[in-house]
């Protein structure tokens, strides 16, 4: 938790979609990770899988920029999830709330299905 808390998502497909309306602020030029903040004021880092930041890019594309506004549900990123897996890369996607002291009663729910536009996964 050195970052914040958090949760991870194995993701059945290669799409990586907004999970709140929010800003993005940052795509890491890679495009294996992106960070935004909601617009309830959680910054998220949602990081594609395990050390995927070696792929250089590859395997990766951006549908968004920083500064860009998003809803819910919107196309963030998306990846070649067979590839990488391939490449010997775990895509196990950790999904970090940055600032989370400043949601004292956060709640990270594991161990469940989650599809697109659920807002399960961490309750604020």
């Amino acid at each position: 938790e050195i970052l914040g808390k958090g949760t991870a998502v194995i993701p059945s497909d290669g799409r990586v979609v907004a999970p709140a309306d929010g800003l993005v602020t940052m795509v890491f030029d890679t495009k294996h990770a992106i960070s935004m903040q909601t617009d309830n004021g959680a910054e998220l880092i949602i990081h594609i899988g395990l050390d995927t930041v070696q792929l250089k890019g590859q395997y990766f594309d951006a549908h968004v920029a920083a500064g860009d506004k998003v809803k819910q549900g919107d196309l963030l990123l998306d990846f070649d999830i067979d590839k990488i897996k391939e490449a010997g890369y775990d895509v196990t996607t950790p999904v970090i709330i940055c600032n989370t002291p400043q949601f004292p009663k956060m709640e990270c729910v594991n161990g469940m299905e989650v599809r697109a536009g659920e807002t399960a996964i961490i309750k604020l």
